[in-house]
């Protein structure tokens, strides 16, 4: 048996912050497994919070300066929590955050340097996990169904509710996986608009009641009619589904509802028409999970066909960091890490960039 230990630092388009799990990740022949030790999430600043979702508009000069200084920043909060915990870490496997994605230009960039994360937390680090598939030709994402495979098989169907809906599962013997669409980035946006960074448990959502224009429109986005493979990022947001919340005149907690029921729609939309069993199972993980309204609506829509199964709060919060930590030990191994038959790509790949510190 193989065990690496490492460092998984994940940050969402949610931008609630920056998520850090170490864990110890065993090979036993072709078989891995994961043992999570010790995690934390550190809020980002107004200020951080900000700077990161407003990225896409800076010019290439500053964008790459935020995203050397982002990287320091980065490799800081590694080298602290790596301290103040006193564990043994072969590798940082470092998603970074998002700021422009836009696989059918050939583009996709997460900032946080490598390099810089790597000097500041003195480890050798693993990171830049989408560029390679995009140059093959994919969308670069969803990542996280190589996790699903390898972790959650035994669930029909493995749903992320970040800032985006995705969701993977097997057919035809193969992993799919897609963005669906719209998850906490709508309900963080409207809730913003009254200096809240959440609805607490869905609790204003809950109270409202549905406005049928917003919800005729959000559900009319061209995006739901593309096949898949497919991945969205916050420029299609921008362009897309702010100004449909911007121009609806109504109450927060009539937004919320509106957006909840609309992301329930869309997520049982997309399992009815994947189901293959009389009895299905959905494993839901991503700080939506904890959104207590979103999650009894999702199970209202999906009926008794399909299960929701949500998780300890560990893994709620955590997946995305522990699969990319899995991602960053795969690697290393130079096993596959990234599957063709969800991104579209050419062929499948072992994605990431190794930095050694200096």
């Amino acid at each position: 048996m193989k065990t690496f230990k490492i460092l998984g630092l994940m940050s969402g388009t949610s931008l609630d912050g920056l998520d850090l799990c170490y864990c110890h990740l065993s090979k036993n022949e072709d078989q891995w497994s994961f043992e999570i030790i010790k995690t934390d999430s550190i809020s980002y600043t107004t200020e951080m919070q900000s700077e990161l979702k407003n990225s896409i508009f800076l010019k290439a000069v500053d964008l790459l300066e935020f995203h050397n200084t982002y990287g320091t920043w980065l490799g800081a909060q590694a080298k602290t929590f790596i301290s103040k915990h006193q564990l043994e870490v072969d590798y940082i496997a470092s998603h970074g955050h998002t700021s422009h994605h836009q696989p059918q230009n050939g583009i996709t960039f997460q900032m946080g340097s490598g390099q810089h994360l790597a000097n500041e937390s003195a480890h050798k680090v693993i990171c830049d996990f989408r560029t390679n598939d995009v140059a093959l030709g994919g969308q670069g994402a969803p990542l996280v169904p190589i996790g699903d495979q390898l972790f959650f098989n035994e669930y029909d169907f493995c749903l992320n509710l970040g800032g985006i809906s995705n969701i993977s599962l097997v057919q035809n013997g193969k992993r799919i996986a897609y963005d669906i669409g719209l998850a906490n980035m709508i309900l963080n946006y409207i809730t913003n608009k009254i200096d809240l960074n959440y609805d607490n448990e869905g609790q204003l959502a809950r109270s409202g009641t549905i406005n049928k224009t917003m919800l005729a429109e959000l559900n009319a986005l061209n995006y739901y009619l593309l096949p898949h493979p497919k991945s969205i990022g916050y420029e299609w947001f921008v362009e897309k589904v702010a100004p449909i919340v911007d121009a609806t005149d109504d109450t927060t907690e009539n937004l919320l509802h509106t957006a909840v029921h609309h992301i329930c729609e869309k997520i049982a939309q997309q399992v009815e028409l994947n189901a293959v069993q009389d009895e299905n199972s959905l494993f839901v993980t991503g700080g939506g999970a904890l959104n207590d309204f979103l999650i009894e609506t999702l199970q209202q829509k999906l009926g008794a066909r399909t299960q929701v199964v949500v998780p300890e709060k560990i893994l709620i919060e955590f997946k995305e960091a522990l699969v990319f930590a899995l991602m960053g030990a795969l690697r290393m191994e130079q096993e596959i890490n990234v599957l063709k038959s969800v991104t579209g790509a050419k062929r499948d790949s072992s994605s990431g960039v190794l930095y050694l510190p200096n």
